[in-house]
C-alpha cells in the first residue's frame, strides 16, 4: 500500500485564513507533519487518532534535515492512506515545498498541493499596507531575506531597484545588511519601511522606520516578521484596520 501526501499551506497564523480545502485534508489525515509556526487552534482540527510529528525549526536551524523530513513523508505514506505535510503560509513561497514534492515524484508517490494565503501579502494586508496601489505601486517582488547581502547569494540585487515594493521574507537577522544593500544599489533612503510581527495573530505588532534609519540604527524586531519596503506603507496611515485601536509604534518618535 501506497497513501497520498498532502503538502498544505496553513497560511499566515490567524486560523480563520486556512483555505476550506486545507481543512478537509487536516481532519481526514491520519498523520501530520508539522513545522513550528503552526497555529495549535488548526492542529485541533485533526481526529484523535490522527499522529502529530513535530519537524520545525527554530532561528533557522532545522530539528531535522530536510533529506530526513523527505524520508519521513516516504515512511508514513507506506503506512498510512493520507499523510499531510503542513507549513505555515504557502508551501511554494520559500517553504521547501518544492523540493518534498520533487523527493515524492521520484519515489512515486501521488502527492497533492494545497495552496495556503502567504505572509509576504497577508500581514500588510492586515497591517492595512497593500503590496499594489494604482498610481504608487504597480510591481512587487518577494525575497528571501536570509541570504546576507555581502555573501554568496542568488538575489539579483540589482534588480530590485526598479521594483516599487519589496517584501522580505526571513529577513529580520539581516535587516540592517539588507538596508544599506537596497541604498547601494540606489533606492531612496528616505522610503519607509515596516516590520510586521506575527502578523495576522493576536500577537500582530508593526514597527515603521525609514530605509535610512534601518541601515544606520536597526529597530528591535523580533521574528517571524515581514519586512516591507515601499511608499505604500505610508497608506497604512488611513487604511490600517486590525490593529486600529492599538497604539502604532513609529521608530522615528520612539528612539528620540
Amino acid at each position: 500500500m501506497i497513501g497520498k501526501v498532502y503538502i498544505v499551506g496553513a497560511g499566515p497564523g490567524d486560523p480563520e485564513l486556512l483555505t476550506v480545502k486545507a481543512v478537509k485534508v487536516i481532519k481526514k489525515a491520519d498523520v501530520i507533519l508539522y513545522d513550528r509556526l503552526i497555529n495549535p487552534e488548526i492542529l485541533s482540527y485533526a481526529k484523535d487518532s490522527c499522529q502529530l510529528v513535530y519537524v520545525g525549526k527554530s532561528d533557522g536551524k532545522h530539528t531535522m534535515e530536510q533529506s530526513k523530513i523527505n524520508t519521513l513523508l516516504y515512511f508514513y505514506a507506506k503506512k498510512y492512506p493520507n499523510v499531510v505535510r503542513l507549513k505555515g503560509g504557502d508551501p511554494f513561497v520559500f517553504g521547501r515545498g518544492g523540493e518534498e514534492a520533487l523527493y515524492l515524484s521520484e519515489k512515486e508517490v501521488p502527492f497533492e498541493i494545497v495552496p495556503g494565503i502567504t505572509s509576504s501579502i497577508s500581514a500588510p494586508a492586515y497591517s492595512g499596507i497593500p503590496v499594489t496601489h494604482r498610481g504608487i505601486a504597480a510591481s512587487f517582488a518577494v525575497i528571501t531575506g536570509h541570504e546576507a547581502p555581502n555573501k554568496k547569494k542568488n538575489v539579483d540585487w540589482e534588480s530590485l531597484k526598479g521594483i516599487d515594493t519589496l517584501v522580505f521574507l526571513m529577513g529580520v537577522t539581516n535587516r540592517q545588511e539588507i538596508a544599506k544593500k537596497l541604498i547601494e544599489i540606489g533606492r531612496n533612503p528616505e522610503e519607509p519601511v515596516a516590520f510586521i510581527e506575527k502578523g495576522t495573530t493576536e500577537e500582530h505588532r508593526v514597527i515603521e522606520s525609514t530605509l535610512k534609519e534601518v541601515a544606520k540604527n536597526p529597530p528591535e524586531v523580533s521574528p517571524p516578521a515581514v519586512f516591507i519596503i515601499g511608499e505604500v506603507v505610508k497608506l497604512r496611515n488611513k487604511i490600517r484596520w486590525f490593529d486600529e485601536n492599538k497604539i502604532p509604534i513609529n521608530y522615528l518618535v520612539w528612539r528620540r
